[in-house]
């Protein structure tokens, strides 16, 4: 029997997914602010719905949303998803939010027998567009068995990391890891470009070492056409290693760097840059440095 599918949230991350559920032949039902994204689902051939809609008629309802009170709002709020979702329906939350608010949601939805999974990805919208996708869940081991199948159409590494909270938790590790590699990035390639030797060279002779990974094959190229169109935005990203914060403030767990990380995420916004991918950063040790990241000698 072909599931029934709610897609909620069709931003830069949302729209992509949910055509590549319709390409698996999966029934979608879509909600979003921006109509015009709505309109271009339905010419591919989704259905447009509400929220509550999706709760009387939808067997899984997926969630992808800017931050924590738009999940809450959408699920527990007026005209929500609980107002109409009956037992058996399953909620899969693919935001990046709080641990602590995922789990209150989880309860929550579990009070009218609704299970929910916390299941964030990483890999952009790159990654988005063609379905690979890693996903990291948190949720009973018999639901996301249920699920998998849907959870496999919009990703490739699907891996079921533990309870509820546990998929919110590891993403937050892996903002972590990648924004501060980043900025770790960012400053040697300012400190290359300053001392006016050819970053592009030096990103080749460097690539295939120990210093090589996914985030400097990703950024790299980008920054030096200085294209920061954003894959993965500075503002949700300072959303999330806020996030990040609390939860290790709440857990008792010192972070340096990451709150350094955070301060910059700040800077830049004030700098009128939080609409820039996160591969921006660099920018915020341009300022510093005087100097400009760009291809040939600098």
């Amino acid at each position: 029997m072909i599931k029934k599918i709610g897609f909620i949230g069709l931003g830069i991350m949302g729209k992509p997914m949910s055509f590549n559920l319709l390409k698996a032949g999966y029934e979608l039902t879509v909600y979003d602010i921006n109509t015009q994204t709505v309109e271009a689902l339905v010419e591919a051939g989704a259905k447009a719905g509400t929220p509550t809609e999706m709760g009387e008629t939808c067997d899984v309802i997926i969630t992808m949303l800017p931050a924590s009170h738009h999940v809450k709002q959408v699920v527990l709020g007026e005209n929500g998803i609980l107002e109409t979702a009956t037992e058996g329906t399953v909620i899969i939350d693919m935001s990046s939010i709080s641990p602590v608010v995922s789990v209150e949601i989880a309860n929550e939805a579990a009070k009218q027998g609704v299970e929910m999974m916390d299941a964030p990805v990483s890999g952009g919208e790159p990654k988005a567009v063609d379905g690979t996708l890693a996903i990291m869940v948190g949720g009973k081991e018999s639901v996301f068995e249920s699920v998998k199948d849907v959870l496999h159409s919009i990703g490739t590494d699907v891996t079921l990391v533990g309870k509820n909270g546990s998929g919110v938790t590891a993403k937050l590790a892996n903002q972590i890891i990648v924004n501060l590699n980043i900025a770790a990035m960012s400053e040697a390639l300012v400190l290359a470009a300053k001392a006016g030797i050819d970053v592009e060279k030096m990103y080749h002779a460097i690539r295939g070492g120990l210093a090589g990974s996914a985030v400097l094959d990703a950024k790299v190229p980008l920054i030096l056409d200085r294209n920061f169109v954003a894959g993965g935005r500075i503002d949700i990203n300072l959303k999330d290693i806020t996030n990040v914060m609390e939860t290790a403030h709440e857990i008792g767990v010192p972070l340096p760097l990451s709150s350094q990380l955070l301060e910059i995420f700040h800077a830049l916004k004030v700098d009128g840059k939080a609409g820039d991918d996160h591969g921006g950063i660099v920018q915020y040790y341009e300022k510093l440095a005087n100097v400009e990241v760009r291809k040939g000698v600098n």
